[in-house]
């Protein structure tokens, strides 16, 4: 089931702090094309297992990297596809 990124982002109440225009962390206007969301693009192709685990290695990644790169913001990221795996396995 394709579900919309806004809903997971109203999940983490903690990320939606952010007050400017282009939000990096819940939704950056460039993964957004034609009112499709990259995020349902991959769901779509990729299937429910693969889906899983392209989350895992976002997860992954952003965990990997936030002390050399982005700090706090790569940590959210990392928050927002945990929240995105959980609530995929809620609905299961």
């Amino acid at each position: 089931m394709i579900m919309n990124v806004t809903k997971f982002s109203e999940a983490a109440s903690i990320l939606d702090n952010d007050t400017s225009d282009d939000d990096m962390v819940n939704s950056p206007s460039h993964y957004n094309f034609a009112g499709v969301e990259c995020i349902d693009a991959i769901r779509a192709a990729t299937g429910e297992e693969g889906f899983s685990y392209y989350l895992q290695g976002n997860i992954m990644k952003y965990l990997w990297r936030y002390k050399y790169k982005n700090g706090l913001e790569d940590l959210k990221k990392a928050e927002w596809y945990l929240n995105v795996l959980i609530e995929d396995q809620d609905d299961s």
